[in-house]
């Protein structure tokens, strides 16, 4: 939907800040055996596992680098600089001095929900590549800006949602073009998390020590809408409209990026939701959330609830058979997807294949594996498209905001080809 006059304001003047202070200064051309050096924004709970990467592939590549970090929590900062094992001069406030340094190739950016398009703007301006958190942006245009900037100025940008660097989805985007299973026809992914009895999902710990001396409280809320200084909204801020998207922008992104990926869908045509806060009561988002997302020719579901563990089955179904790339509770650290034929096309099935069904190995994602980095990593230095590039990210969060504005707005939420704009059914 369309953004308010006060956030378009606040976009340019940060476009404006960075703008003059790097008027596109590319950056440096990386060589064969140049290390690349690495700024992170946003030094919250995630960053940690990225940091952690960097420093790990510095000691057994050699390739890598972490020379600075951003944040605006002072505590943050000091473990950060720690984890990172980086100067004191390089521990900046100001994220946008930290996406100046020439000395800097590539920025991960791991802040709330509503700072990812300054945060990736400013380093993009200034010639970085960027990794950017999942769900890439907060809105649509936003997501747009991006794109179009990564595209006409040769970027590498990619989105922070691992599951499109997973072997399964690959191999399973092969199953389709093979027409193993027909025409995909629907979909289904999602989540269980029952957080019930650690309070709901997103309230992670307060620091009893955070207050407005050491926490940067009106660089938090940016142009969001001005609130009082508050714990709770700064450390769970997931809860909140404000700056987040709940299931939808947590969530549903992972859900829905590897399908929009294998299958080669563009925007969709229409997404409509439901749910509600059924157990949960202390957040504005739904604890529930069920979202269906029709492209031209087949609809993903997608559903998750916090306060229960069930959850649905991963799988792409077609007109002669279905791709299950996931079982329940499964994280895939199984070594299959399986192929199964519809009972009316099992005799074309084995025809085809030999078999009754197939289980077609893959890449384990083992626990300390990091592919999607790893890609990323790669596709800095060769400027090939990383897995969840700009682009792909672009169409993803079209239709996850999209099913936040029909949650909100009660209403169905159809996609404006021409214009790629979103908007509420008449």
């Amino acid at each position: 939907m369309g953004d308010t006059k006060s956030r378009r304001d606040f976009l340019k003047q940060a476009g404006a800040g960075t703008a003059a202070i790097t008027a596109l200064s590319f950056g440096r051309i990386l060589g064969a055996n140049d290390r690349i050096n690495v700024g992170f924004v946003g030094c919250g709970g995630r960053m940690n596992t990225h940091i952690d990467y960097v420093v790990r592939r510095a000691k057994d590549k050699g390739d890598v680098q972490a020379v600075a970090v951003n944040d605006i929590y002072d505590k943050r900062k000091q473990l950060a600089r720690q984890r990172a094992g980086v100067e004191d001069k390089s521990v900046h406030h100001d994220f946008r001095e930290l996406c100046a340094r020439k000395d800097i190739d590539v920025v991960v950016i791991a802040s709330p929900d509503h700072w990812h398009h300054a945060h990736a703007m400013a380093a993009l301006r200034a010639g970085k590549d960027v990794y950017l958190e999942k769900p890439f942006t907060y809105t649509i245009d936003e997501a747009r800006e991006i794109a179009e900037f990564v595209k006409a100025n040769k970027r590498i940008l990619q989105v922070g949602s691992q599951y499109t660097s997973f072997d399964h989805f690959h191999k399973a985007q092969k199953a389709i073009k093979d027409g193993l299973i027909g025409q995909v026809v629907w979909a289904t992914a999602g989540y269980g998390r029952n957080a019930n009895k650690e309070g709901g999902e997103w309230n992670y710990k307060i620091d009893p020590e955070a207050g407005e001396k050491n926490i940067d409280w009106k660089a938090f809320l940016g142009n969001a809408p001005k609130r009082a200084f508050s714990q709770e909204r700064y450390f769970r801020w997931r809860k909140y409209w404000d700056y987040s998207g709940g299931i939808a922008t947590d969530l549903f992104y992972h859900a829905l990026a590897p399908y929009v990926m294998i299958t080669g869908q563009q925007f969709p045509e229409r997404v409509t939701a439901s749910g509600g806060i059924y157990v949960q009561k202390d957040r504005e988002v739904p604890d529930t959330l069920l979202m269906n997302v029709d492209y031209a020719t087949f609809t993903v579901n997608l559903s998750c609830s916090v306060a229960s563990g069930a959850s649905p089955l991963l799988a792409v179904n077609g007109t002669e058979g279905r791709i299950i790339v996931a079982q329940k509770g499964e994280d895939f650290s199984h070594k299959t997807i399986e192929i199964v034929p519809d009972n009316e096309y099992r005799k074309e099935f084995k025809a085809k294949t030999g078999e009754d069904k197939l289980l077609i190995e893959c890449q384990p994602n083992l626990r300390g594996m990091h592919l999607h980095m790893d890609n990323f990593v790669d596709c800095v230095r060769s400027r090939k498209d990383p897995n969840l590039n700009a682009e792909l990210g672009y169409k993803v969060m079209a239709a996850i905001r999209m099913g936040v504005d029909a949650y909100r707005q009660q209403t169905t939420i159809k996609w404006d080809a021409r214009r790629e704009r979103a908007m509420a059914k008449a």
